[in-house]
């Protein structure tokens, strides 16, 4: 079984800012599913569906920096095993926008999510699809950053994006991680020439 994890900060507020492209993430695979099964907890929402086979979206329901807490839950109530795959998928901003980078486990790199589910799993040794957003410019505070809402052209590029993400999460149901990360780790969208 798969786990896709999407990171983001719950209520419309946060709804299209850079902070939560991996819940646009989720809904982008929830687009594309024939079927799906919600489970609603109150610290969570996981989604059933067939893509390759069976595959479980996790949506913690928690702000960012506690991510973790809902994590653990939803693995705990869904059953997650040794065998099954955590995939955590997320906003960088040392990644510039319009590209992806997948890896398997390392650090938080800064992030307060991930730091939340390294933390409350007791291990950092699952695989990540990250999504770039791009730096802040140097006068500006980060987190009023990744709070913001994409700009046109931002989000343009942001949807492209997250369609490659999403391509690359399916792939993951059959192909070899490092095949994945050497296919999509090159690639970067430029929305200005289409």
């Amino acid at each position: 079984m798969l786990f896709l994890a999407g990171l983001g900060n719950p209520g419309p507020r946060y709804a299209k800012t850079r902070h939560n492209v991996g819940f646009l993430f989720l809904d982008e695979l929830l687009s594309r599913a024939t079927h799906s099964k919600l489970l609603k907890k109150k610290r969570y929402h996981a989604y059933r569906v067939d893509h390759c086979g069976s595959m479980v979206l996790l949506k913690p329901l928690l702000f960012m920096n506690l991510s973790g807490i809902a994590i653990k839950e939803a693995l705990k109530d869904l059953g997650f095993s040794d065998q099954d795959r955590l995939v955590v998928v997320y906003d960088d901003v040392w990644i510039p926008l319009g590209r992806i980078r997948i890896r398997d486990g390392g650090s938080d790199g800064g992030h307060k999510g991930v730091r939340s589910i390294i933390g409350e799993l007791g291990r950092s040794d699952f695989a990540r699809i990250r999504i770039g957003i791009g730096p802040a410019a140097p006068e500006r505070e980060l987190t009023d950053y990744v709070l913001e809402d994409f700009s046109n052209q931002e989000q343009k590029t942001i949807d492209e994006v997250i369609k490659i993400a999403a391509d690359a999460a399916i792939e993951l149901c059959s192909s070899d991680l490092n095949r994945l990360m050497s296919r999509y780790n090159s690639m970067e969208v430029n929305s200005e020439n289409k």
